[in-house]
């Protein structure tokens, strides 16, 4: 899988914290990696490294977000966009592998695919603030 491919099915696991409670996500994702067939034994395990260790700064990542997205707190945010921004924020400030322009990039382009109409505005200038 590309990187972006990756980025996706990483987003597309996360979304369900929005949905299920923390004690759940285990289960949640043995039922995620059930369905994406196209995820190989080295995506897989690349997908729930990344995605564990966003879940454990989750609380720190929203705290982040409350604090630079001025108007705006988590629990207002569109959960679409709130897991791309969580997804982005841990990009940005704690994975050293992915420049801070490529997060933001990618970051916009997931608004753009699952998002609204004004998503990727909207996520570009709460991760401009990261930058």
């Amino acid at each position: 899988m590309s990187r972006r491919e990756l980025r996706e099915q990483i987003f597309k696991l996360l979304f369900r914290v929005e949905f299920n409670k923390m004690e759940d996500m285990p289960e949640q994702e043995q039922l995620f990696f059930e369905d994406e067939e196209a995820a190989k034994d080295k995506d897989a395990a690349y997908i729930s490294e990344k995605y564990h260790k966003i879940s454990e700064k989750l609380p720190e990542i929203d705290s982040q977000l409350n604090e630079k997205a001025s108007g705006w707190d988590t629990g207002r945010m569109s959960k679409v966009d709130l897991t791309i921004l969580r997804l982005a924020v841990y990009e940005i400030c704690y994975d050293e592998d992915v420049p801070t322009g490529v997060a933001i990039n990618e970051a916009v382009e997931l608004a753009k695919k699952f998002g609204q109409d004004a998503s990727y505005g909207f996520v570009n200038g709460v991760l401009a603030k990261f930058a």
